[in-house]
């Protein structure tokens, strides 16, 4: 299954070139629209910055919509190494604007472009992934006894716990990826002898779903 990774969320940092800021914003965004739309946003709220470049990438793979502009920096020196960024970091569905503010020391062409690629490289470093996979929604009925065990045996498979009932047993509803469900039914089998086992509620073919930690 191709892996469709993309902002899981809004994230900015800052750096310093000789004297100039370089503040970038990074968020999610699934259409055009929506990336003019964080763009016009950032513009905003930064409207007194000397420059806010903006770069987005909507889709994945050979679908992509790919957009740049220098916003009044010299022809190639912002836009494109802004997005040659994005282009190579595997995500998609990102849009990013670089707001400069102008310190009094020109940077030169060649340092406009590493100062905007290096801004958008310290922003992705700090950005956590999610992706988006078809999923299950999944009811699973446990004893109380091996509910710990159950809670375990989602979060191993990457899932998420959407609801909890405490009634006379525990009912857990839980999404996770599709492709998870097999070897989590099996890992709910193993732990209690062939008792438990989830019930496939809804099925969904896109649903944004945050890494782990140690891989976002």
């Amino acid at each position: 299954m191709e892996e469709k990774l993309i902002p899981a969320r809004e994230a900015r940092t800052e750096i310093e070139v000789l004297n100039s800021r370089f503040i970038a914003t990074g968020a999610p965004a699934f259409s055009v629209e929506e990336a003019r739309d964080v763009i016009a946003r950032v513009k905003d709220e930064f409207s007194d910055a000397t420059h806010n470049v903006p770069a987005f990438l909507i889709g994945h793979g050979s679908s992509v919509i790919a957009h740049c502009h220098d916003d009044g920096e010299p022809a190639g020196t912002a836009g494109r190494p802004a997005l040659a960024v994005l282009q190579g970091s595997g995500l998609g569905d990102v849009v990013v604007v670089v707001t400069r503010y102008f310190g009094g020391t020109k940077l030169g062409t060649g340092g406009l472009v590493r100062a905007y690629g290096d801004a958008v490289r310290a922003l992705l470093d700090a950005m956590p992934r999610a992706q988006k996979v078809p999923t299950h929604t999944v009811l699973v009925v446990a004893p109380y006894a091996a509910y710990e065990r159950v809670a375990q045996a989602i979060e191993a498979h990457g899932g998420e716990i959407l609801d909890q009932d405490f009634a006379a047993d525990v009912t857990l509803t839980a999404r996770l990826g599709v492709d998870q469900f097999k070897p989590f039914q099996a890992t709910l089998q193993e732990l209690s002898a062939g008792q438990i086992e989830a019930e496939v509620i809804d099925t969904q073919p896109a649903t944004i779903m945050p890494l782990p930690t140690s891989q976002s």
